[in-house]
């Protein structure tokens, strides 16, 4: 359990990092100044920065929470697949683990973001950012006339969540399988995280989809 908290305050502190160094580079301060600009009164926006900076700290709070209440939602689900198709034992810290380690692979969205738009898109806005997702659905269609409806969904389908699916199927696999069982340790795993998680992250893009198109 030390260890996988460990990893998970790993997680925690390369992903602000991360999403500090963004902000930086990518100068999102002034874009977020000039989008605002079109609506606010120059003493509004300085109001807001303001206000913005004072409470800072609290993001440094909500990344890890957010990120916590996700694998522990996922190990969550895997924990029931696992209990329905598993014979072995798996306990909810070991899939808490798998987890937090495929989380790992998500760092290079925020990674190549970056590169994206430092080195090849260097004239961007900010709904540019917002919208971008690497290896995704979304970068092939475009998001400009998409209904907001479909953005989220289009932004789901990318080749990291496509990997995240496979390094989770590999690690429970290895967790799940018997000698009692048929076939192979990753066919076993990809079972069971398509029965648990992919039905869970259906029901949650629908969910998403449905709040988006009626708040719009």
């Amino acid at each position: 359990m030390k260890s996988t908290f460990t990893k998970y305050l790993s997680l925690c502190i390369v992903l602000m990092v991360l999403t500090e160094l963004t902000k930086y580079v990518l100068n999102f301060d002034a874009l977020f100044y000039n989008s605002l600009a079109e609506n606010l009164t120059s003493k509004q926006i300085e109001n807001l920065f303001f206000f913005q900076k004072k409470w800072q700290w609290v993001s440094y709070t909500i990344i890890p929470l957010l990120l916590l209440l996700k694998t522990t939602l996922v190990a969550s689900v895997l924990y029931i697949g696992t209990f329905f198709f598993s014979k072995a034992k798996v306990t909810f810290k070991q899939l808490w683990d798998v987890t937090i380690k495929a989380e790992f692979i998500f760092l290079a969205v925020g990674i190549l973001k970056i590169i994206w738009f430092y080195f090849f898109q260097t004239n961007y806005t900010l709904e540019d950012l917002q919208y971008f997702f690497p290896l995704s659905a979304i970068n092939i269609i475009g998001y400009q006339g998409l209904e907001t409806w479909f953005v989220y969904p289009l932004q789901t389908l990318n080749l990291f969540e496509l990997t995240y699916w496979l390094l989770l199927s590999y690690f429970v696999g290895k967790l799940a399988f018997t000698e009692k069982d048929n076939g192979k340790p990753m066919d076993l795993g990809f079972k069971i995280v398509a029965s648990s998680y992919g039905s869970a992250l259906l029901l949650w893009v629908v969910a998403v989809m449905f709040f988006t198109l009626n708040y719009s």
